[in-house]
């Protein structure tokens, strides 16, 4: 018979376990205002696993591909190579620097699985693990990113499966042969209508679901979590690695969906990191969370 104490402390410990194996991080958004600092200085805080350089906002359908980082540099006269060294930085502590494809406000779109093929290959030559050629010198400069994140809003579903599988296929190449991590930021409506597709391929490590602009599957301090958790659930048995839980980190920074750090951590959280797939949380953007100190308030509940 195992003494009552023993018992106890054991079943306390597996306890624990279980909530650690629970533990999230968080991933953030940098690159669209230039007031927010250096990528360096994001990732130099040690409060973010992952973030996404957003955004390549023109690319596909035989448009020549335009980044677009706001006020932080110009990448049309090749102004943002500096930001190389900055992915380095925050590569070498741990952190993985994502380039974030489409956003809200864009030219870009898939014509056919040959354009995908193209698309995917623009990335790997110039973001990723392959070599760009001299007429064509690499926007961040020498640094190759952990991967790429499908912020794609235009409601346009086709071909973006293509893209993933491409993209996917070009892991463990090149002159670092590394691993190709994918991700992906649904609108909370599911399936969602622009990668509900690409979704159900199962290559996608990393899926922060935007649980914001979208009342119908977003929590409201009135009306409770129910919506959310309806979703959520949906959400979590996708075929993808981790689910996060997408949320802006100021009132200002979404139409709608801010969630209170207070309601956060005693109404929300609890609920999402019931399921084993939970990744943690994504924020928009760095600059925001700046502004009101979210990530300070929430990242131990997280």
């Amino acid at each position: 018979m195992v003494p009552a104490v023993l018992l106890l402390t054991v079943l306390s410990l597996a306890g624990g376990l279980a909530a650690g194996a629970r533990a999230g991080g968080i991933a953030i958004y940098w690159g669209q205002n230039g007031n927010e600092g250096t990528l360096a200085q994001a990732c130099a805080t040690g409060k973010y696993r992952f973030v996404n350089v957003a955004f390549l906002y023109t690319f596909g359908k035989g448009q020549t591909p335009l980044l677009n980082l706001a006020g932080h540099c110009d990448p049309a006269s090749d102004g943002c190579t500096f930001v190389g060294a900055d992915v380095r930085s925050c590569q070498r502590l741990g952190v993985k620097v994502l380039l974030s494809i489409g956003g809200g406000v864009g030219s870009y779109g898939l014509s056919s699985c040959a354009d995908a093929k193209l698309v995917a290959k623009y990335l790997w030559e110039n973001y990723l693990g392959g070599t760009s050629t001299p007429a064509s010198p690499r926007p961040l400069g020498d640094a190759v990113l952990d991967g790429v994140d499908f912020d794609i809003e235009s409601g346009n579903s086709a071909h973006w499966d293509t893209l993933a599988r491409y993209l996917k296929a070009y892991s463990r190449r090149g002159r670092e042969r590394r691993e190709v991590y994918l991700a992906a930021a649904p609108q909370c409506p599911f399936p969602d209508a622009s990668l509900g597709e690409a979704l159900k391929t199962g290559l996608f490590d990393y899926v922060w679901v935007q649980f914001y602009n979208n009342p119908p599957c977003q929590y409201t301090a009135g009306g409770g979590v129910g919506n959310l958790a309806t979703a959520w659930e949906q959400w979590t048995r996708i075929p993808a690695g981790q689910i996060f839980l997408g949320l802006p980190a100021a009132p200002e920074a979404a139409g709608s969906g801010f969630v209170e750090a207070s309601d956060l951590v005693s109404q929300v959280l609890p609920v999402v990191k019931k399921s084993s797939k939970y990744g943690g949380i994504m924020l928009w953007s760095r600059f925001y969370d700046l502004q009101t100190g979210y990530t300070d308030k929430v990242k131990s509940s997280v």
